[in-house]
């Protein structure tokens, strides 16, 4: 099926954007951090999250997480960039590797009294989140899960007395065996 060659570009113009994980590997040392960020900021790019953790003190490893969105194109252009910095080890793209596990941790402020306040247990029971703090106004609960669990679980605690939330960023790891 031929299609005009304006409608032709117009798709490649509009590239759907994607989110994806990546999981960096960098020499632990000051300084390598602000790069990788710099490398988004410098160009435009958005993180949606990051965290970062030593993986391996022995040998001085840091495993960057990030998530972020764009058009193929743009992904395929962060890791190439990513890949040739100097303090980088290795860029898995999680996303495409469909053998990941991506979970993320959120504690969550409700403030209530009354029904909305038993409402607001069961639906943390719901949801398996627990219950780390507790006074007779409010709770702070403790949720892990995807992304999607934790804005749900947000979502309809906010009419219960949501006061605030706090919430880490993606964590993930590749399933079986092997590692990074």
């Amino acid at each position: 099926m031929n299609q005009p060659a304006s409608a032709y570009f117009m798709e490649e113009r509009h590239d759907p954007n994607e989110t994806h994980t990546l999981s960096v590997l960098v020499q632990n040392e000051p300084g390598v951090l602000a790069r990788v960020i710099g490398l988004f900021s410098g160009r435009g790019y958005n993180i949606e999250s990051l965290t970062v953790s030593e993986t391996e003190s022995q040998k001085h490893l840091s495993r960057i997480t990030i998530v972020t969105t764009g058009t193929p194109m743009v992904i395929q252009q962060i890791k190439h960039q990513l890949d040739r910095m100097i303090p980088v080890y290795r860029v898995v793209d999680m996303t495409l590797t469909k053998r990941a596990i991506e979970r993320e941790l959120a504690m969550v402020k409700v403030r209530s009294t009354g029904e909305p306040r038993v409402e607001a247990l069961r639906l943390a029971d719901a949801f398996r989140a627990r219950v780390i703090d507790a006074t007779t106004e409010s709770f702070v609960f403790e949720i892990t899960g995807d992304t999607d669990k934790i804005t749900q679980f947000v979502d309809l605690m906010r009419p219960l007395g949501l006061v605030e939330v706090a919430r880490t960023g993606i964590a993930a790891i590749g399933r079986g065996p092997e590692g990074m």
